[in-house]
């Protein structure tokens, strides 16, 4: 089904063109495009840009698509759990030169089976435990016959410290999550079917699924995010870390929104809607205080409006973490994934 060798050239020049002019805790027989510059899992050489061209600011989503990105090197450590429907994992892979721990769960049985990634929400890196955020998503789709790798990030858990990823507003998340599923895809173990993957994120982790979407198209088969932040990365900011000394050393490193909006807007995925290949599904309750439903209702406005493949379901009165209406949350989720993965 996916091709990693085809349109690997052009997505990270077409994105810089585009600036330019702008938690809690199928079958077919034509080949599928491939995410610009993430190649193969072991990564290619890529085409140099023009000399014209000037290369774009390495902390924006352009220049997150014009690097090359690599997954390798998924091991399986320790049993975690093990039932009749799955055994889970402690694992580490490697993601542009960084090891990255997490759990992954396998579904018993002959696979193999289709694979999910999944981001999880804002958790302390220093209170941060492996495998934390996503624990009910995790047993509900291994029970449904996927292959769940659900990554920790940099600085968290047994993973590898990135001392510039708050100053990087957290690119560095979105490259484990790609690590993560080059790293599936490569790992050639017979459970694993590296030619079916979907991403699924919740709260700043569906932030992550943005960004993935826009800077590496042709990654994965689809995407579900759960309470999503918001696509403007200046009103996380707002939203979340006005009072955090982080947000301070942001500012003073790449401008206020005020003094330099080309900064933010090369920031957020929603510059950059036209490069979405993938069916989009977002869930949001109207309750949510954290992150505002508004949020979800402008990134499914613009999807459309730019002809996308995007849902957006909404629960009333459901808050940020879904507790009463979660299981048809998912039931929607197995439904979308099944539909695209299957």
């Amino acid at each position: 089904m996916r091709s990693p060798s085809r349109a690997c050239a052009t997505l990270g020049l077409a994105l810089v063109a585009a600036v330019g002019c702008t938690d809690t805790g199928d079958d077919g027989s034509a080949e599928r495009p491939s995410p610009a510059n993430v190649p193969s899992a072991t990564g290619t050489p890529r085409p140099s840009p023009s000399p014209s061209t000037a290369p774009p600011d390495p902390v924006s989503l352009p220049g997150l698509a014009a690097r090359e990105h690599t997954g390798t090197d998924l091991r399986l450590g320790d049993v975690r759990v093990r039932d009749d429907a799955y055994t889970q994992y402690a694992v580490t892979y490697r993601a542009n030169g960084l090891t990255i721990s997490g759990i992954m769960n396998i579904p018993t049985g002959d696979g193999p089976f289709p694979a999910l990634v999944l981001a999880h929400g804002y958790i302390d890196p220093d209170e941060y435990t492996t495998g934390r955020g996503l624990a009910r998503e995790q047993d509900r789709l291994a029970r449904a016959g996927y292959v769940v790798l659900h990554t920790d990030y940099r600085n968290h858990a047994g993973s590898d410290d990135d001392p510039d990823n708050d100053l990087n507003l957290r690119l560095g998340y979105t490259e484990d999550v790609m690590g993560a599923v080059l790293a599936l895809r490569s790992s050639a173990r017979d459970e694993i079917d590296g030619d079916r993957i979907g991403l699924l994120g919740r709260s700043m982790g569906g932030g992550v699924v943005y960004n993935t979407l826009v800077a590496a198209p042709g990654l994965v088969d689809a995407a579900v995010v759960f309470a999503p932040v918001s696509a403007r990365p200046e009103e996380n900011v707002e939203q979340f870390q006005r009072d955090d000394p982080a947000a301070a050393e942001v500012e003073a490193e790449h401008g206020t929104p005020e003094r330099n909006p080309a900064f933010w807007r090369e920031m957020s995925a929603l510059t950059y809607v036209d490069q979405v290949t993938e069916p989009l599904l977002i869930h949001h309750g109207t309750a949510d205080e954290t992150c505002p439903v508004r949020w979800s209702r402008e990134v499914a406005e613009v999807f459309d409006r730019a002809g996308k493949d995007v849902e957006l379901r909404t629960y009333e009165g459901e808050g940020h973490t879904f507790y009463g209406q979660w299981p048809d949350s998912m039931e929607s989720t197995l439904k979308f994934f099944g539909d695209r993965l299957n």
